[in-house]
């Protein structure tokens, strides 16, 4: 496609001998001859042949002869024919399952209910009205405090100051122990009943619950556990706050330390797990007991008493226990009766606390969540920032050891494109503040992250080595190891049920696993990335939109579309016969044609192909598309609208003569016309390596294969211009088939993108299981064809490869000198006139490395592709002469200076 590509520079040589020249002509002669044989061997003569060439160079004639003489079992066969659509084999003659001819009438009945069983389904435009999920009426019994408050420091904040704890509990009622004991049993539970009804906050009440307890049962020291983990999972346990409490004790002195119990261990583990008191007279002749607390406080239990605290359904949702009676006596049955009376109450209480502290705390979570996305979506300049955002401020409030964000590649739902990760200790480190987060640092778990991809489940593992998802190998050679994993999808707002990316939490805190509470808050906080993300995506996408805008102004400023009376102009003339062209000729050259004849000739191999007639393409806007096309090639010396054509030209020759047409479809067969035709739209006569060294705006705007991704912009922006959208009839189906065979095709003329892929190529031509119907199979053939038409030149009788190679050594020496001129960069040799005489050498040396083995893997593949490969032998021998005698030039040269 590009330069590069273009068939090598050349040199005019010595003179062929005479016999040489008669030679080649009688040889050409005789390939010609046998390529018009092998096109028409399958169905026709060549006496029909030139038939058909006369019928194409007269259509009044075979039109008034279709009206005289033509049958309407030919006409409706016509009509049959060409109402399937693209893609659609057909017979000529319509038969039923048993061989015979069907009559039109039930060739049309069929026709009608295929029709009639395709419809497609219609779709309802507007927008759907909003369904309310709730008024703002409805906070006006509780109202609501102002959203945005401001800090001391004077920074904004969603986090309202806590409420006055007094304003909740009331007045504390407490009594004295001596006052208490005045009382009866009845009116000494209803008073410390009243003392704890009104406390709503969580360790307030159970540090009064213990006390009265204490008062209650004349213990020496009282604890209360709570149930904490999941209910009805293996991860529940009891944790308290409040441990060893006395009657003189307060609150803060209390909740200072943390206590766990696992569940159904020891003595208060097990009445939490059965539901059952206990009361136990000498607790270390109980198996249960675990003696390892007395150790470590110094403190000798004797005697405990443990009972539930359950709810109003009955489930417990902690756990009390006394210690001691005091004056070295035991707990009594009645102890018991009152310690489980009074415990009743206290379940109520505390669920009721417990109810308004998730209430509390759903509130600061939403207050959280509103102030990461505050931080989210304060700057989205890039990707980089705001995925080091999110993990900071993820690392912050899920406290483990490490974050990473893996992001999801469009074009496959379980693979990643970028993998963003940040570590605790990063956050510690002043250096990484306001930079980016690191990339691709640590092995990325594939079994687990491309399940929550692939499915958009949530995934939370206690231990990574019992889950078969994970892949132990990351662990290797590595001295962190994966602990606990808590893997969570983010999905895109717009489109619920898609993943674009997922969160990775690895190892929490102090061994502990990620609860259900972990997962709540990373799921709600994932909404928030995906939408941050996805604003990031599209601002990006607005600023290589605006990039694109600059470039399409700089050619539209060059460049304008074909004029309407041009189109009618051509639209009018006749167009020749493939045969009076040598369109099916591998030895064709446009030297000898006009312009205007080469767009005629473009039409010839669209109306030869019928695919004006299969996909309905207006004749008007197709002359006009033409015209544009050849008016969107620059004036450069080699890579123009001619050079263009005679690709088209070649691709036409190889389907036509091999028939490959028909295994490639005629959707595969317009996107290859198209492409060849539009390959190197705007061509500068400079290569890809040159935009880069300028610094053109096309190598920002396309990292790889920059000047093939400009000809297929281009390509797209004349197709969608309106006169010239020649796909204006064709399904949104076909079109995409369509866009997608015409970018691969555009994008495979880049020799980058045949050498990446000439070795699969070979490889399949050479085992002979070529699949035409599998769509790799095809891609990989296309490009071979795209590659082999785009140097084409090479495959030329020498006399035309001669004046070829001039014109592109003559755009060689032009992309050097801009670089010695404007660049001050030394061009390669192939480029540089200073090595001009050496490029016969440099001929032979393009032919040996890239040319021969495309002709060589397509003559194999079918032997009416052997005229290509002819023709690439005899100009390297013609090359390689002409390099050896300017070598044996120099080489007298060198003699007569001695």
């Amino acid at each position: 496609m590009t330069a590069d590509s273009s068939g090598g520079s050349a040199r005019k040589g010595g003179e062929a001998t005479k016999e040489k020249m008669e030679r080649d002509e009688l040889e050409i002669q005789e390939d010609t001859e046998a390529e018009g044989q092998d096109y028409f061997s399958e169905n026709y003569s060549v006496e029909l042949a030139r038939m058909e060439a006369c019928l194409d160079e007269n259509p009044d004639f075979f039109q008034d002869y279709l009206i005289r003489k033509a049958s309407r079992q030919m006409i409706d066969s016509w009509l049959v024919a060409h109402s399937l659509p693209p893609g659609h084999t057909h017979p000529l003659s319509p038969r039923s399952d048993d061989g015979t001819d069907l009559n039109p009438s039930t060739q049309m009945s069929r026709l009608l209910f295929r029709s009639l069983s395709t419809g497609s389904k219609s779709t309802c435009s507007g927008g759907a009205t909003p369904v309310r999920k709730i008024s703002a009426h409805e906070f006006e019994k509780g109202g609501l405090t102002k959203p945005w408050v401001t800090t001391v420091d004077g920074t904004p904040t969603f986090l309202t100051q806590p409420i006055n704890s007094s304003e909740l509990t009331g007045q504390i009622r407490k009594k004295s122990r001596t006052d208490l004991q005045s009382l009866d049993e009845a009116e000494l539970i209803l008073e410390l009943v009243k003392d704890i009804c009104n406390d709503l906050d969580v360790r307030s009440l159970c540090h009064k619950i213990l006390q009265n307890v204490g008062i209650l049962t004349d213990a020496d020291r009282c604890s209360l556990f709570l149930v904490a983990g999941d209910p009805g999972t293996n991860s529940q346990y009891l944790l308290s706050n409040l441990f060893d409490v006395s009657s003189n004790s307060t609150v803060e002195e209390i909740s200072k330390n943390e206590i766990r119990v696992p569940w159904g261990s020891g003595i208060v583990g097990h009445v939490a797990k059965t539901g059952e008191s206990c009361n136990v007279a000498d607790c270390y002749l109980d198996s249960r007991f675990n003696q390892d607390i007395d150790e470590m406080t110094g403190y000798r239990t004797k005697s405990m008493m443990c009972s539930p605290i359950k709810d109003s359904n009955g489930d417990v949702i902690g756990v009390s226990q006394v210690i001691n009676k005091n004056n070295d006596g035991y707990f009594s049955k009645n102890d018991e009766t009152v310690f489980e009376k009074y415990l009743q109450f206290c379940g109520i209480g505390l669920r009721n606390a417990q109810i308004y502290e998730r209430s509390q705390l759903e509130v600061k979570r939403n207050q959280v969540l509103l102030d990461l996305a505050g931080v989210i979506f304060q700057e989205q300049s890039t990707l980089e920032l705001m995925i080091h955002r999110i993990l900071t401020h993820m690392l912050s409030f899920i406290q483990c050891e490490r974050a990473m964000v893996l992001l999801v590649h469009e074009g496959s739902q379980s693979t990643f494109s970028r993998v963003f990760d940040l570590e605790q200790q990063d956050l510690d480190d002043d250096q990484i503040q306001g930079k980016s987060a690191h990339e691709g640092r640590f092995p990325v778990n594939v079994g687990i992250t491309g399940y929550v991809a692939a499915t958009g489940e949530i995934v939370n593992i206690k231990n990574a080595y019992e889950d078969p998802r994970f892949d132990i190998s990351v662990d290797s050679g590595e001295k962190f190891k994966h602990s606990t994993v808590l893997a969570m999808p983010i999905k895109y707002s717009g489109s619920p049920g898609k993943v674009i990316g997922v969160f990775q939490l690895i190892n929490k805190f102090d061994n502990l696993p990620f609860t259900s509470n972990d997962e709540n808050f990373v799921e709600a906080f994932a909404i928030f990335c995906g939408m941050g993300i996805s604003n990031v995506k599209m601002y990006e996408s607005a600023n290589l939109a605006m990039a694109k805008q600059q470039v399409t102004l700089e050619v539209l400023s060059y460049h304008a579309i074909a004029p309407l009376d041009e189109a009618v102009k051509l639209s009018r003339q006749k167009v020749p016969s493939a045969a009076s062209l040598q369109l099916h000729s591998f030895q064709f050259d446009d030297f000898s044609l006009e312009d205007g004849d080469t767009l005629k000739a473009s039409l010839r191999m669209l109306i030869d192909l019928d695919l004006i007639n299969r996909f309905n393409i207006d004749y008007l806007t197709l002359c006009r598309w033409l015209c544009s096309v050849r008016r969107n090639y620059r004036s450069v010396t080699y890579h123009n609208w001619r050079h263009a054509h005679n690709v088209c030209q070649l691709m036409f020759a190889i389907i036509t003569n091999t028939t490959w047409w028909k295994k490639l479809g005629e959707i595969e067969c317009l996107s290859l016309v198209i492409a060849c035709l539009c390959h190197d739209l705007d061509h500068r006569g400079t290569n890809n390596s040159f935009q880069i060294k300028s610094s053109n705006s096309l190598a920002t705007l396309y990292s790889t294969s920059t000047m093939e991704h400009h000809h297929f912009d281009q390509c797209l922006m004349l197709l969608n211009t309106n006169g010239n959208q020649i796909l204006g009839n064709v399904s949104k189906d076909e079109f995409k088939s369509v866009i997608q065979v015409l970018e691969d095709s555009i994008l495979a003329t880049d020799l980058a993108v045949y050498f990446r892929r000439r070795g699969e190529t070979f490889k399949l031509l050479e085992s002979g299981n070529l699949d035409w119907g599998n769509s790799q199979h095809r891609s990989l053939i296309r490009g071979l064809l795209m590659t082999a038409c785009d140097l084409g030149a090479i495959t030329k009788p020498w006399e035309t490869q001669k004046k070829i190679a001039r014109l592109v050594s003559d755009e060689f020496f032009y992309q050097g000198d801009l670089e010695k001129n404007e660049l001050h960069l030394s061009p390669i040799p192939m480029m540089d006139r200073a090595y001009k005489d050496k490029l016969p050498a440099m001929q032979v040396d393009f032919i040996d490395q890239i040319c021969l083995p495309v002709y060589n893997s397509l003559a194999n593949t079918s032997d009416h592709l052997k005229p290509m490969l002819n023709g690439c032998q005899k100009n390297r021998e013609n090359w390689g002469n002409l390099a050896t005698t300017k070598e044996d030039n120099e080489d007298d040269k060198k003699k007569e200076k001695q």
